[in-house]
């Protein structure tokens, strides 16, 4: 296989794995095509998809009601469990949708507690992690949040109801209060629907100070606007003085390309390529698995590998080797 790019998988071998959809990126044709793979690898009966007229059709990368409600969409009970307990108490005005978080193996919803977890529920874990990942700007970790927003609908920050995948209140080395605000992506395109934007969000723009030209359409138009939304958020947070400093962080997965073109586009309009002064950094989802590695967790890294980064199994589907 090539290292360096994924397979365009023959039209067949979707079929045959029930996950033929046309409109899929090659990433997230390969991706699903994985998900597809694992879930018969850990003996989870296939699911459906409802379209929009009601019709119901199996889909590969979906799992069944019975294994969902088991928790087998999460890597193991105790995240499983953390979740049910993240959804019965979620913010006031979070959006979670419950069946693509608990049924659909493709969603970076999943992924979010999957990845982040095992590190809310240990203390010592989530420490190591953070200050490995930013050694330069996180001292101790205060906690793990999903779905944050600090004031959905707020005028004080953007207005709308954004919010953050995961949320890590901090101290900085510098012994300041600071977060890190993460966006996971995992197989999503960056194209989808545009919302309508906001006068707040030109004058949160031109405040932050952090933009070659705040002024830039294509700021606010795909592949970059919920970049600059989520971004815009974050540098309110600090503004606001809810927090002394403030950083938002985009994960992927390396091969995604789509992602990965919309951030080297965004830092295109950055005024400077430091993260410590514009609190912008992309992280990709193979240097997270990197780091539970090197703080000694290797099995997750291992679980979470397999399950949306081992694409070496795309290559055995194709040619049976």
């Amino acid at each position: 296989m090539h290292i360096d790019r994924l397979p365009i998988i023959p039209e067949a071998v979707l079929k045959a794995h029930k996950v033929n959809e046309p409109s899929d990126t090659r990433f997230r044709a390969a991706a699903r095509l994985l998900q597809s793979l694992w879930r018969q690898d850990s003996g989870l009966p296939i699911g459906a998809h409802r379209s929009q007229d009601g019709k119901r059709r199996k889909l590969g990368s979906r799992i069944n009601t019975t294994s969902a409600r088991d928790g087998a969409n999460f890597l193991n009970a105790d995240i499983a469990n953390l979740t049910r307990r993240e959804v019965v108490y979620r913010e006031v005005g979070a959006i979670i949708d419950q069946e693509r978080l608990w049924t659909n193996l493709l969603s970076s919803q999943p992924l979010c507690f999957n990845l982040f977890g095992g590190l809310k529920l240990d203390q010592d874990k989530a420490n190591a992690f953070f200050r490995t990942l930013f050694p330069d700007y996180v001292e101790q970790v205060e906690g793990i949040w999903f779905e944050h927003s600090p004031g959905r609908g707020d005028p004080t920050f953007t207005a709308d109801h954004s919010a953050f995948d995961v949320f890590a209140p901090i101290i900085t080395t510098t012994g300041e209060s600071g977060f890190i605000a993460i966006e996971v992506k995992y197989s999503e395109t960056m194209m989808e629907p545009v919302p309508q934007m906001k006068p707040r969000y030109d004058e949160l723009s031109a405040a932050a100070g952090v933009f070659l030209d705040p002024n830039a359409q294509a700021l606010r138009e795909a592949p970059l606007q919920q970049l600059w939304r989520e971004h815009l958020l974050s540098r309110a947070m600090v503004e606001s003085g809810l927090y002394a400093q403030g950083r938002f962080v985009v994960i992927h997965p390396g091969q995604n390309t789509n992602v990965a073109a919309a951030v080297r586009a965004y830092r295109r309009h950055l005024a400077s390529p430091n993260p410590e002064e514009t609190g912008f950094q992309a992280v990709t989802l193979e240097e997270c698995l990197t780091t539970l590695a090197a703080i000694g967790d290797q099995d997750t890294a291992d679980a979470l590998r397999t399950r949306y980064l081992d694409f070496a199994r795309i290559d055995r589907a194709i040619f049976g080797e």
